[in-house]
């Protein structure tokens, strides 16, 4: 008796997580299809960059519109207002006036000022790898090619991102904290 009642309850939870992963890919799923629709998009994004000796920090607001997408620094203040543009079509950022060089994070070009229209394109194109909730939050590996991938994880109540982690290869590289998503 004891058997079956815990064989039952086992089917039980398995078909009950099955259904909130449902619940959570589709909730995503419908996320990403909403960007696609989008016109315009901004959101404000703390970003943590770990290079192989060092860490650098920035606050960076990203917009994007017909015209393109632009980022603009906003912390550190000594570099406050530099920013740069990505016209749709085109594989390389213009900036205003002035070159920013960190330094790529791996070979393949991946920046901290690359990451936000990477992060976007992948939101919007990425292969969605999984699901899961954590902490309350539904959560998400997407994967854009195969050098990078992006975990997310987005509110439970808005389903809009609100944390997100790029990496390359197996490496986490890009830690970014978003707001202000409209």
């Amino acid at each position: 008796m004891k058997k079956s009642v815990l064989s039952l309850l086992l089917g039980l939870c398995v078909l009950l997580s099955g259904c909130g992963g449902r619940a959570v890919k589709s909730r995503i799923l419908d996320f990403s299809r909403d960007l696609r629709e989008r016109e315009q998009l901004s959101f404000t994004a703390d970003i943590r960059a770990e290079y192989p000796e060092k860490r650098s920090e920035f606050s960076l607001s990203y917009e994007a519109d017909e015209s393109g997408e632009t980022m603009r620094v906003l912390e550190p203040e000594l570099i406050r207002g530099i920013g740069a543009h990505l016209a749709p079509g085109s594989s390389t950022l213009e900036y205003d006036g002035m070159i920013l060089d960190l330094g790529p994070l791996d070979p393949n070009g991946l920046s901290p000022l690359t990451a936000l229209p990477l992060l976007v394109d992948t939101l919007k194109n990425g292969h969605l790898d999984s699901t899961w909730e954590e902490g309350g939050q539904p959560a998400a590996k997407l994967i854009r090619d195969d050098t990078l991938s992006v975990q997310v994880w987005f509110s439970p109540e808005t389903m809009t991102p609100v944390r997100a982690e790029l990496s390359s290869g197996d490496t986490v590289k890009l830690f970014c904290e978003l707001s202000d998503w409209s």
